[in-house]
């Protein structure tokens, strides 16, 4: 299960394993006084995208679409979290404002999408002979 927090928030027993996704360290917390397992920022955003978006709300859409261009293009920096994922609860920490249009939300979606797309079958069902001919 993937859940999404902000990094403000403080650490619960439910949690799982807490990973930082953005790119930038997140401001007035010291790097020793974060209770998280991994930060991976190479898993961010880049730059570019991060500053087109601007955190506008408006923007969202059009943010969305290009950052999981961006993560289909670089599974290297999102693979090792498939496993936690797939294992127990992997909390993924953001310091944006917005709870809902985020960086943390579109890759809680990517990574809830390969989940699924992993576990399906690779190939079509065949039904053939699971009906009765009449």
């Amino acid at each position: 299960m993937i859940r999404c927090k902000r990094v403000y928030l403080a650490a619960e027993a439910d949690d799982g394993r807490r990973v930082l996704v953005d790119r930038l360290w997140p401001r007035g917390i010291a790097r020793d006084a974060l209770d998280l397992h991994d930060w991976l920022p190479d898993v961010a955003p880049s730059t570019t995208l991060r500053k087109a978006f601007g955190h506008r709300p408006e923007a969202f859409d059009a943010f969305r679409i290009a950052y999981r261009q961006e993560l289909a293009g670089h599974p290297e920096y999102w693979q090792t979290l498939l496993p936690w994922a797939a294992q127990g609860r992997l909390t993924l920490l953001y310091a944006a404002r917005d709870e809902r249009c985020n960086n943390a939300q579109v890759l809680a979606e990517f990574l809830e999408d390969e989940l699924e797309r992993q576990a399906s079958p690779s190939s079509p069902v065949c039904y053939l002979g699971d009906f009765d001919a009449d």
